[in-house]
């Protein structure tokens, strides 16, 4: 579970006092770059597109997951689910029952989901669980799943091309780290999945925008989609919504930047009505 700290003093510097938020501001920039525990996450800024986000990261700071550090956390995740998995637990083993075998995983670290969910599911006979992840996430990945993937059913890949025809596209709390977004890469898919799962998305009522994260090993830029592009968007690709929750234990608190922050994140399974 993410937990937040609290932001309100931050919230509560208005425009009408430009000197006392022009100095919390500063203040709180410090704070946020310099921030290096992995109990919570920071969020800083918002901007347009992701280069934007990218840019305003300072080069003294690790961005992005692509690093050692970042590759070694979640072991404790192969073990144990939250709540917020079981709605994806409940519709992975309906397209299970639908015939999926294959299932291609977006940022799926070293293979989080697919350890922690085999305790509670029956994984049919001949799947294949693909993650893609940045090289060092997926280096570190190969190394556990030797140890402790006798099964042989989970692999790595590094690109999202690879997910072309795949039964179900899987992605739980990491679309929001893609240069690209999910409309714009099933776009580019030859054969799109029969399914789709996903959690932990940040959603927006109204707008787009992406801020920058810091998690502790590294700061990342962080897409927000506004929920009628990113609805309108998969429904305009043949995708039926078939549920949605939501998770009020995640939010993205952004200080000075109230009316972007999120109280909560959402859940989504979709099904192709063209397949």
């Amino acid at each position: 579970m993410n937990t937040q700290v609290d932001s309100r003093p931050y919230q509560e510097a208005t425009a009408r006092l430009p000197l006392i938020r022009s100095f919390l501001e500063a203040r709180y920039t410090r704070t946020f770059f310099a921030h290096r525990a992995l109990t919570h996450h920071l969020y800083r800024g918002v901007f347009p597109t992701f280069d934007e986000a990218q840019a305003s990261i300072p080069a003294a700071n690790t961005s992005g997951y692509d690093n050692t550090d970042s590759a070694e956390l979640y072991r404790e995740r192969t073990r144990r689910i939250f709540i917020n998995d079981y709605p994806m637990m409940y519709w992975l083993g309906r397209f299970f029952a639908d015939g999926a075998r294959t299932v291609f995983d977006i940022g799926g670290h070293i293979g989080i989901a697919y350890y922690a969910y085999q305790k509670y599911l029956a994984y049919p006979a001949g799947l294949r669980w693909t993650v893609m992840d940045v090289p060092a996430v997926n280096a570190a990945g190969e190394r556990w799943a030797k140890e402790h993937d006798p099964a042989g059913r989970l692999h790595f890949a590094g690109d999202l091309a690879k997910a072309s025809g795949v039964d179900v596209l899987f992605a739980a709390g990491s679309l929001q780290y893609l240069r690209y977004s999910l409309v714009e890469a099933l776009q580019a898919m030859e054969r799109r999945p029969r399914f789709l799962l996903l959690n932990s998305v940040p959603v927006h009522m109204r707008e787009s925008y992406f801020t920058v994260q810091n998690i502790g090993t590294a700061c990342c830029p962080y897409r927000v989609t506004a929920e009628r592009e990113f609805l309108g968007g998969l429904s305009s690709l043949g995708y039926e919504l078939q549920d949605r929750w939501e998770n009020p234990q995640r939010s993205c608190m952004i200080p000075f930047h109230p009316e972007r922050s999120l109280d909560r994140y959402f859940g989504f399974a979709f099904r192709s009505i063209q397949s």
